[in-house]
């Protein structure tokens, strides 16, 4: 237990190194070399979790999404607590800060950033299939199409605020898009009882302990193990430190 907690600990530097290079850096100009220096770890250490720069990217990408919030009898309230709490997290988390950059960044050619917004998108698929399923969901919704309107109105939403103040009033931004987004798939009734406020994501919080799921904490336990075996039989001896 005390090796894995060890390993989790170690892939948690690296991720957090890489999320620093590539939002100063860009994914394109970002080397291993510098996330190495950065996260202070052995060459062997960021190969054991991480085959190359672009395995890298995707795990930024996953720290977006791997959290879990505190369940609400609405899961509309969960869907607006999921949004609240990412804004607040892009103010105050290089990591997920540099998800979303990596998300957006048009300049990566080279790197596929589809799967950021795949799983966006699913797991707001999850949350508005369960509302709909729960009777919260005006007739005409259509699940799919509105998790990627609201996916795509939240990135333009973030981009705005970035650009002009550095995101400093991307929770008030946040709010207005909510407003203008949930009358036309909300229920009136469910509609009135949700809370939409800039103080949302902070008393969500004060709610419970926020983590990884539990899935995912096994997924990356079982990769590791995976990896230790792989990894002690032959450990790679000649890879560039380059982009």
């Amino acid at each position: 237990m005390a090796r894995q907690e060890r390993a989790i600990r170690t892939r948690r530097t690296i991720l957090e190194a890489a999320a620093a290079v590539f939002d100063e850096r860009g994914y394109t100009s970002a080397t291993i070399g510098e996330i190495l220096d950065r996260a202070g770890v052995t060459k062997g250490a960021l190969y054991f979790h991480f085959g190359s720069k672009e395995e890298l990217a995707l795990g930024v990408f996953e720290e977006q999404l791997a959290i879990a919030l505190p369940p609400q009898s609405s899961k509309l309230q969960e869907l607006v607590d999921s949004g609240l709490v990412l804004a607040r997290r892009l103010r105050s988390e290089p990591l997920v800060r540099a998800s979303v950059g990596l998300a957006l960044d048009q300049g990566a050619m080279d790197l596929d950033r589809t799967p950021a917004f795949r799983m966006w998108i699913d797991q707001n698929v999850q949350m508005l299939a369960e509302a709909k399923a729960q009777g919260e969901l005006l007739p005409h919704v259509d699940v799919a199409e509105t998790a990627e309107l609201l996916v795509g109105s939240f990135s333009g939403v973030q981009l705005l605020s970035q650009l002009r103040c550095q995101r400093q009033d991307l929770e008030r931004r946040i709010v207005v898009m909510f407003e203008h987004f949930l009358p036309s798939i909300a229920v009136p009734a469910v509609l009135a009882r949700l809370d939409i406020s800039t103080e949302r994501a902070e008393r969500v919080l004060a709610q419970g302990q926020v983590e990884m799921p539990v899935q995912g904490r096994v997924q990356v336990q079982v990769q590791e193990q995976v990896r230790e075996q792989v990894r002690e039989q032959a450990v790679p001896t000649q890879v560039s430190t380059g982009a």
